[in-house]
């Protein structure tokens, strides 16, 4: 099973992502966590922030996800995931793909700004959701409006959309 969890910088992405690796190791479930930072750091950060860029990057992620997907592991990937047309190709091409889109207000976001990203970044480079597109998904399995829950209650959101799946696909 690959849970890609997708939303602007700050949705909390890597901070449920991180949750959910510990709570299926506490299982002995096998899982990865893949974040989209580490490809980024993996290569030496040898892709920017355009478009082009982008894209190059999240296609390594994909081939990341499918790799996982097929070795039976639980793919947790925490990663922007901006395009739809990306997120429908890894939905074709990965068969245990499932989307949890962790919605977001971009203006609260700013204002947190958790990991710096919005002060340290405005005005050098786009940022996904402010001067690059963040394109709405249009089949995400699960939405959760993040900005009207905590962080506990996100997370519970996660565990009971993977416990309520066939057991077979998700591993429980």
């Amino acid at each position: 099973m690959i849970l890609w969890l997708i939303g602007i910088s700050g949705a909390g992405k890597t901070t449920i992502g991180r949750r959910l690796e510990t709570y299926l190791n506490e299982k002995g479930i096998r899982n990865y966590l893949l974040d989209g930072d580490e490809v980024r750091d993996l290569f030496d950060r040898d892709l920017g922030y355009s478009d082009a860029d982008r894209e190059a990057n999240i296609k390594r992620i994909m081939l990341g996800a499918y790799l996982l997907d097929r070795t039976g592991t639980f793919g947790i990937i925490c990663n922007i995931g901006p395009l739809e047309h990306l997120r429908a190709l890894a939905r074709r091409k990965i068969p245990g793909y499932h989307e949890i889109y962790l919605k977001k207000d971009l203006q609260i976001s700013m204002k947190n700004d958790v990991k710096g990203v919005y002060q340290a970044n405005l005005g050098k480079t786009q940022i996904v959701g402010l001067d690059a597109s963040f394109d709405e998904p249009k089949h995400p399995d699960l939405v959760l409006e993040v900005d009207q829950m905590t962080e506990e209650e996100t997370f519970q959101a996660v565990i009971d959309y993977i416990e309520h799946l066939p057991s077979t696909e998700s591993g429980l």
